[in-house]
């Protein structure tokens, strides 16, 4: 409550202005570009780009093709913020003052890994990805850390990012695999399977870490573990049917669903009872 008071009495500076402004027009940019560059309106589908690379049986940790449709609740979370953050009540939120840039930024760069992949750069998608993955992860320790200001500010921006974060750890996993098999190294001397559920695992525990350090708060990491849950679930349901079959890791990308669901649950009612 203090820190939503001390929001409302910081005056809004030419700045915040200018911020908000910026981040309504570039998210418009951004979401546009990245709609259109996925083919959703017509074009080449990502899925076809770069030679099938990241198809949704391009490799054995690749997700469904229905698991896609999340971008949908992605973009829209994401234009949502962008309105209410350009609010002139919102100028001098210190949450949006602190994560607004880089939401902006993410969102760029999605685009852009869009462009790559449409111009047949898998390593160079890998190289973007990761870099997306790094600004979604510094929006997410600098929501942890900020205490809320207004219920539906705070929860849009929260939620939105959770998702957003959660399904791209486990792209970024998804991509970094279909690179290794564009390169010929896919199995890196383990095997398909076995190096599959290493990753997989790798997941699992991601979700865990997500988990254990967002712990107070839940409107945060709650999304994570959906989002990732819902990723992992379909690659685990691809491995089960289609041309790429493997119950090994079909069974591994269940349990790790599991997990990346019960992890956020379990550590904020082991918080909530300290």
């Amino acid at each position: 409550m203090e820190t939503k008071q001390r929001a409302l009495d910081t005056p809004t500076t030419s700045r915040d202005r200018v911020r908000q402004v910026t981040v309504l027009v570039g998210a418009v940019v951004a979401i546009v570009g990245a709609t259109i560059g996925s083919g959703a309106f017509g074009g080449q589908p990502i899925a076809e780009a770069a030679g099938g690379a990241l198809s949704a049986t391009a490799t054995p940790l690749a997700p469904d093709t229905p698991a896609f449709s999340i971008w949908s609740l992605i973009y829209t979370g994401l234009a949502v913020f962008a309105v209410v953050q350009a609010l002139p009540r919102q100028g001098a939120d210190p949450r949006l003052r602190a994560v607004s840039w880089w939401v902006l930024a993410s969102m760029l760069l999605n685009a852009v890994w869009i462009g790559v992949v449409q111009a047949g750069s898998v390593g160079g998608s890998v190289l973007v990805i990761v870099s997306l993955l790094a600004v979604l992860a510094t929006i997410y320790v600098k929501l942890v850390r900020l205490p809320h200001t207004g219920t539906a500010t705070s929860l849009v921006t929260d939620v939105t990012i959770g998702l957003y974060l959660g399904w791209v750890s486990v792209a970024t996993l998804a991509n970094t695999a279909a690179f290794l098999s564009v390169a010929d190294v896919g199995e890196l001397g383990l095997g398909a399977t076995t190096w599959s559920v290493v990753v997989i695992t790798a997941a699992a525990a991601l979700a865990v870490t997500y988990a254990a350090f967002g712990r107070v708060r839940p409107s945060v990491v709650v999304p994570i573990g959906l989002a990732m849950a819902w990723g992992l679930m379909w690659i685990g349901i691809g491995r089960t049917n289609g041309p790429v079959l493997d119950e090994t890791v079909a069974t591994a990308a269940f349990v790790a669903a599991g997990v990346a669901l019960l992890a956020p649950i379990v550590t904020t009612v082991a918080a909530r009872r300290r």
